[in-house]
């Protein structure tokens, strides 16, 4: 061992080993790890090209990750340390296919699997530095169990997950004892100021249930004109609320002000019908209306399996989808121009369904953008939409953070779960959870009990 390494172990006091479901979560992963050095097996540089070429975003994250180890390495050669830049930071370094002396993953779990492999490229680092705190870092639960297993400390990547998913934004609160003169005004007038409630200066748009001894009224606070405005139940495109959360959902969406909307809930809540309900009736305000969801089987089959042209491997992921058009379109049997009128919107495509892969990359412009089923995307996911939106567009997230098909998510870690959290108290944002089920007594019984 050189004495430059010498001296720098002995200031170092972590080495990071990262799996590659890490880099297809987070691509700049290796960056995140303050002055600790981060270690990269060769064999997930290989299982990385393997997935360079496609469209889904674990290609995307590939190539990205792969593009920074060139950029970070410059001239030199990746199995030596190598500087990350920034004065209080570490280094990293490609580490050999090597077999460890005392402990053999291989030999212990079988060969022939890069996950085996990995864990001998922890092992080795932990037997070449005894000095250091060696720490896998994975999203794939088994991999780090199987690392405890064989003495090798092992975390989950912690960057972009919740703290405590139990205590998310929920984007309503129910205030007690409010005054009635505050009541009668927004009663008469329909709006009152938010100063009278005395809210916390950080306070974003929310929306209240305000009650006394009368009957209570919902309300929405409004941060950017610092007004309390009444909250009514009101239709869209012939959809009527059932419960007042739905028509807090439906007034965030109807809101010109607030451009960004997640609606969080268990199934049957209404999250998607309400979003394309809305865009409906908002169709002359926006060019287009964008209705997506990430394709994500539930035995994750690749999509590539299913026989037949794109559109037919895609209609049943996007089934659901059809399903609330559909339904939107049965609350018109009385009228066949309505009915017709919905057919030609898909037609002429006013609105256009299709998975998530195939809007990527499109700028956003005047589009009602939704995005179903978010909780199935990584933050970086989230970030990489919302950064695609121009002028006038708006993009509504829905999904429920307790329903994950994406391997390595969980209700912590997903993007919808981290988008709630990150974006509460901005005044373009509004979000709304919804508890109550009105799919049927029977998914009701389903949800609650089951």
């Amino acid at each position: 061992m050189s004495k430059s390494i010498l001296q720098r172990t002995s200031v170092k006091k972590k080495i990071f080993v990262l799996d590659t479901s890490v880099i297809l979560y987070d691509h700049n992963a290796f960056n995140n790890f303050q002055e600790h050095d981060v270690a990269i097996p060769i064999q997930v540089l290989e299982e990385l090209d393997n997935m360079k070429n496609g469209n889904e975003t674990r290609n995307a994250e590939a190539r990205s990750f792969i593009r920074l180890m060139d950029n970070a390495s410059g001239e030199q050669v990746m199995n030596k340390w190598i500087p990350l830049k920034g004065s209080k930071r570490g280094h990293f370094k490609v580490v050999m296919d090597y077999r460890p002396s005392l402990l053999d993953a291989e030999a212990i779990f079988g060969a022939g699997k890069f996950d085996h492999r990995i864990l001998n490229a922890a092992l080795s680092l932990k037997e070449e530095f005894p000095e250091k705190k060696i720490v896998l870092v994975s999203k794939d639960i088994c991999l780090r169990l199987k690392a405890k297993s064989l003495d090798l400390h092992a975390e989950d990547y912690e960057t972009g997950k919740i703290k405590n998913v139990d205590e998310l934004y929920t984007g309503k609160t129910t205030l007690t004892n409010v005054s009635i003169e505050l009541l009668d005004e927004l009663k008469a007038t329909g709006t009152a100021s938010a100063d009278q409630l005395e809210l916390a200066p950080e306070t974003g748009n929310h929306f209240y249930i305000l009650k006394s001894k009368r009957k209570p009224i919902t309300a929405y606070h409004d941060v950017k004109a610092g007004m309390m405005v009444t909250v009514k139940a009101q239709k869209v495109f012939n959809i009527a609320p059932r419960n007042e959360e739905q028509s807090m959902a439906i007034h965030a969406m109807l809101n010109p002000a607030v451009k960004l909307v997640t609606i969080q809930g268990k199934a049957g809540t209404g999250k998607t019908l309400l979003a394309i309900a809305s865009a409906l009736e908002q169709r002359k305000d926006y060019r287009q209306i964008y209705v997506t969801r990430p394709i994500v089987a539930l035995s994750n089959k690749d999509i590539g399996f299913l026989p037949g042209d794109a559109k037919s491997k895609i209609d049943p992921y996007m089934a659901p989808i059809w399903d609330n058009l559909r339904f939107i379109k049965e609350q018109y049997t009385d009228d066949p121009k309505a009915q017709a009128k919905i057919d030609e919107f898909v037609s002429t495509e006013k609105i256009v369904i299709a998975p998530l892969a195939y809007i990527r990359g499109r700028t956003l412009t005047k589009i009602f953008f939704i995005v179903d089923e978010a909780q199935n995307l990584t933050p970086h996911e989230i970030k990489t939409i919302i950064s695609r939106a121009g002028e006038e567009t708006k993009i509504i997230f829905t999904g429920d953070i307790y329903q994950i098909d994406t391997p390595y998510l969980d209700a912590e870690s997903n993007g919808l779960s981290y988008l709630i959290e990150s974006a509460k108290n901005h005044p373009l944002y509004a979000h709304i959870t919804l508890d109550k089920g009105e799919r049927s007594e029977l998914a009701n019984l389903a949800n609650d009990l089951l």
